[in-house]
């Protein structure tokens, strides 16, 4: 039981530094680009993406993919990128752009998600492989 409690504080505390990173991201990205295009979302999500394939590289274990250390998984994986990438803003705002007719901008909106976040999580992962030698 104090294991388990101990493990929902390190994520609940991962969640927290996650969810402040992702509002500030966000709102920096979107006063200086705007949001006609959910801009500040994208970049979270594409951030987010990098560092998750960083923290692969790092934290699992090369071919099963087995959590080597799973404290760190639990705080950084789950808690800081679970609240700071955010599949439920990018659904809703794409969902906005269908709505508002902007069948385009929503499109866009999909493929740039999609397609960046899995090259920016595969070249991290990758580069970061490649950095510490396997």
């Amino acid at each position: 039981m104090e294991t388990q409690l101990a493990q929902i504080g390190l994520v609940a505390l991962g969640g927290a530094v996650g969810g402040m990173g992702r509002y500030a991201v966000s709102g920096f990205v979107a006063r200086r680009w705007g949001e006609t295009f959910p801009w500040g979302t994208l970049v979270v999500n594409i951030t987010g993406a990098c560092m998750i394939g960083v923290l692969a590289a790092l934290i699992l274990s090369p071919g099963d993919h087995a959590v080597v250390r799973p404290v760190l998984w639990l705080g950084f994986v789950i808690g800081v990128l679970g609240s700071y990438t955010t599949v439920s803003s990018f659904s809703l705002q794409t969902l906005t752009l269908l709505r508002n007719g902007e069948t385009s901008r929503a499109l866009a909106n999909i493929v740039a998600s999609v397609v960046l976040c899995l090259v920016a999580a595969g070249l991290a992962m990758a580069a970061t492989l490649a950095a510490i030698g396997n």
